[in-house]
């Protein structure tokens, strides 16, 4: 299916106030435009993550909302990891989309007036092993053709705000102009 013409659903959202490698799933979120979701410790207009805030704090936060595919939980279950909703920091948790594969800059409207725009992929980091030994070699690897490949979802920031709920709809709407694939960020 084109990535256009997808539509996927919102399976699970997560949010916590403290830095903590998993996410406890609610019942909503509210995402602010240019700033990220409301009571989540990842929220702001500059970065938030902690070992990129100690290398320079006034960097743009392009990391304010975590997107994952729950169909990557389906497909570490197959080597024994259960994996459920929230646990790998994510903010939202989606099923019927390709993340991995959108252009940077698709805008991603959740709900009925949310609306994200993808800024790169989340880089796995040594955390995942702490969570589940092994893991880590589960989301980030080597393609056939010799390239990483890093399954940990997609960071977003904010361009539209709304409540967000388990259930709600997800279009994708294609930036314009020549497709940049998602590095990561």
């Amino acid at each position: 299916m084109p990535l256009e013409n997808q539509i996927g659903s919102i399976v699970a959202v997560s949010r916590d106030a403290d830095h903590r490698f998993s996410k406890p799933v609610v019942d909503e979120i509210v995402l602010i435009a240019g700033w990220g979701i409301e009571g989540d410790t990842h929220a702001g207009v500059t970065v938030q993550h902690r070992s990129r805030v100690a290398r320079d704090p006034t960097q743009p936060n392009l990391r304010q909302v975590h997107l994952m595919h729950a169909e990557l939980f389906d497909e570490v279950a197959a080597s024994g990891y259960d994996v459920e909703a929230g646990q790998l920091g994510e903010n939202v948790t989606t099923r019927g989309l390709d993340l991995l594969a959108l252009p940077s800059g698709t805008l991603l409207h959740l709900g009925d007036d949310a609306i994200v725009r993808v800024t790169g992929l989340r880089n796995p980091c040594q955390q995942i092993n702490g969570f589940e030994p092994g893991l880590l070699r589960q989301v980030l690897g080597r393609a056939e053709d010799g390239t990483v490949e890093r399954k940990g979802g997609v960071m977003a920031v904010v361009v539209a705000g709304g409540t967000v709920r388990a259930g709600d709809e997800i279009r994708v709407e294609l930036p314009t102009g020549e497709a940049v694939p998602l590095a990561p960020v």
